[in-house]
């Protein structure tokens, strides 16, 4: 294929026109715009509105949309939504969930809901002028943006707090205003990043306007206003316990008392050894990112600002902690979930009201609690299977139908592959095998 020149002006081509150069880049060009047009929405309003979630775009995308049925938090039954690709996530969920129905279910607490916006300035005056002016200008900040807080205070929301923050020994004369923010039901990360724009703006004229600051103090250099993905203090905790008896599995070759041991060191190595650490809390990540998805909300915030909790100590370690003490097994999630239930694609995309309708319209404290539940579920599935019968036996079981996908295997193949399989480890070295002598 010979090598494509550079596109001008693609934003502004119309979508057919876009299709068309995309598919240009295929060998098989015909083909690979008829496929990608097969992917549209048969309403085109609806596909209009997902074209418009975006930029530059050609078709869609399709992920599974999944339930964890039986999902017990609170003493409240859920029906859990999540949109992934790996079905074993959505199975460990379900079990999860079906093991702790009869233990009390899952038990999820808010622990704060605050989030955080920063001005990044440049000052060269001495820090005590600032310091001593501080409370000023908090009070000219806030009182200054009140045209666009002022609904959201209406809601029981709004500026919660600003603080001066002195980064000069990182950065010559760097500082920062650190605002905290209630924002509700939403996440509102336009809402805040408009207050820090006002807030940065204020800032300036602050100083220009007061006599107290003179010659290259009143040049005050904002470098940027934005929001941050790091809320520490926008926490939620989700929890299991019960007897360590009550912890017995059928078909399991190992007691409660080894189990829970055996539970309790895995967890342990999670917490001091960064490999692990990673692979410990993707699995958690694997139940969040999917209801996340489901519900419209941004998992890439979620993700950053839970691995950077993961390292607050200094080290990158696990997000859960065992608890095994007076023949009680404890098994505990705290991470920083920052949700919205109403705004932005969770108000916009069908799904995502649909999900949100199927949880029962959930208010956005609700919604953190199912999230952390259901990444708990996810991981407390993985770690049981890991310490009892391994990971491959029930993950490749799982990836069954897509490894006789990959070998286009009939609906009477498949059949066959499962009762074959039944009682077998799967693998794609066993499925070829298989497949071959069948249609052999």
């Amino acid at each position: 294929m010979p090598e494509k020149k550079p596109i001008n002006g693609f934003s502004k081509l119309n979508k057919q026109e876009k299709l068309e150069v995309v598919a240009s880049y295929f060998e098989d060009s015909e083909n690979a715009l008829a496929e990608l047009q097969t992917f549209w929405h048969n309403d085109p309003k609806k596909q209009k509105l997902f074209d418009e979630f975006s930029e530059n775009t050609i078709t869609n995308f399709f992920f599974p949309f999944g339930v964890a049925p039986n999902m017990l938090i609170n003493g409240k039954k859920y029906m859990v939504p999540m949109v992934i690709e790996e079905s074993s996530v959505v199975a460990a969920a379900s079990s999860s969930a079906k093991f702790w129905a009869d233990k009390g279910g899952f038990h999820a607490k808010i622990i704060s809901t605050e989030k955080i916006g920063q001005v990044h300035f440049i000052w060269k005056g001495t820090p005590e002028k600032l310091k001593t002016h501080m409370p000023a200008i908090k009070k000219k900040l806030i009182n200054g943006a009140k045209d666009i807080t002022f609904r959201m205070e209406e809601r029981g929301g709004g500026v919660l707090d600003i603080e001066l923050i002195d980064m000069t020994y990182e950065l010559e004369n760097y500082y920062q205003l650190k605002a905290t923010f209630e924002t509700k039901d939403s996440m509102r990360a336009n809402f805040i990043n408009s207050s820090l724009e006002e807030f940065s703006s204020l800032l300036k004229s602050y100083f220009t306007e007061n006599n107290d600051f003179v010659n290259g103090e009143k040049d005050c250099m904002v470098i940027m206003s934005i929001l941050s993905n790091y809320t520490p203090n926008c926490l939620v905790e989700a929890f299991v316990e019960c007897d360590i008896d009550e912890l017995e599995q059928p078909g399991i070759d190992m007691n409660p008392e080894a189990f829970a041991w055996k539970f309790d060191k895995a967890v342990k190595i999670a917490n001091v050894d960064t490999f692990r650490a990673t692979t410990h809390n993707k699995g958690i990540f694997n139940g969040i990112d999917s209801v996340a998805l489901a519900t419209g909300n941004d998992f890439r915030a979620i993700e950053a600002c839970g691995h950077t909790y993961a390292a607050r100590s200094g080290k990158y370690r696990s997000l859960t902690k065992v608890s095994i003490k007076d023949g009680k097994f404890k098994y505990t999630l705290r991470i920083p979930l920052a949700l919205g239930t109403v705004g932005g694609l969770t108000t916009l995309h069908p799904m995502a009201k649909r999900s949100l309708e199927l949880l029962g319209n959930p208010n956005a404290e609700e919604l953190m609690m199912i999230v952390a539940v259901t990444g708990l579920a996810n991981n407390f599935g993985a770690i049981k299977s890991l310490v009892t019968k391994g990971i491959q036996q029930g993950h490749m079981k799982m990836h069954l139908f897509n490894i006789l996908n990959h070998y286009d295997a009939t609906e009477e193949e498949k059949k066959k592959a499962v009762v074959y399989f039944e009682d077998k480890k799967v693998s794609f070295q066993k499925i070829s095998e298989f497949i071959k002598d069948f249609r052999s």
